[in-house]
C-alpha cells in the first residue's frame, strides 16, 4: 500500500516496530516505533515523558515527509 500511495505522488512515512518488514514491503521513509503493543508510546514512562516520546516520533515522521529520499531511508528518532 505504501508504494502505491508514493507512486501516486504522495509522500508516505511508515512508522513501524519491525523495520525489516518495512524494508521488505518497499517503504521509502521509515521511522522506528517503540514496541508492537505500544508503537507510539511506552506505558512504563510517566505521562509527561511518554508525551515527549510521542512528540519525538511524530516530529521525526514529519521531518521525513519533507525530506527528499533516494530509495529506502530509516529516520532515527532522536
Amino acid at each position: 500500500m505504501v508504494k502505491e500511495i508514493e507512486r501516486a505522488g504522495i509522500p508516505v512515512v511508515h512508522i513501524c516496530t519491525v523495520t525489516p518488514i518495512s524494508m521488505t514491503v518497499g517503504a521509502n521513509r521509515i521511522v522506528p516505533a517503540v514496541a508492537i503493543p505500544h508503537p507510539l508510546g511506552n506505558p512504563s514512562l510517566s505521562i509527561e515523558d511518554e508525551r515527549l516520546l510521542r512528540r519525538k516520533i511524530l516530529n521525526t515522521a514529519l521531518n521525513a515527509l519533507s525530506t527528499e529520499v533516494e530509495g529506502q531511508t530509516i529516520f532515527e528518532v532522536t
